[in-house]
């Protein structure tokens, strides 16, 4: 069994999958929004690096929290998705 804090910390595949599903139909659920260009991004403080990479292949920044602070990691030749 999980820890929870095991849940909400390390970046697991199914994590990624709901999140670009949410990302899919935010303008559906926020009218305002739409016309605009959405970004997605996802935090953790562990992964395996292929989820990682998974996650960046959707698109996502990837954001790596280390001590205190936090720091994108996306490869140098990553290019966001527009969920837009």
């Amino acid at each position: 069994m999980r820890r929870l804090a095991d849940e909400k910390t390390t970046l697991r595949p199914e994590a990624v999958r709901r999140f670009v599903e949410k990302l899919r139909v935010f303008q559906d659920w926020f009218p305002d929004h739409r016309g605009r260009t959405i970004y997605g991004a996802i935090a953790y403080l562990e992964s395996g690096e292929d989820v990682a990479r998974h996650a960046e292949r959707q698109g996502l920044f990837l954001i790596r929290a280390t001590g205190s602070s936090a720091s994108i990691v996306n490869a140098p030749d990553f290019r966001p998705r527009a969920y837009s």
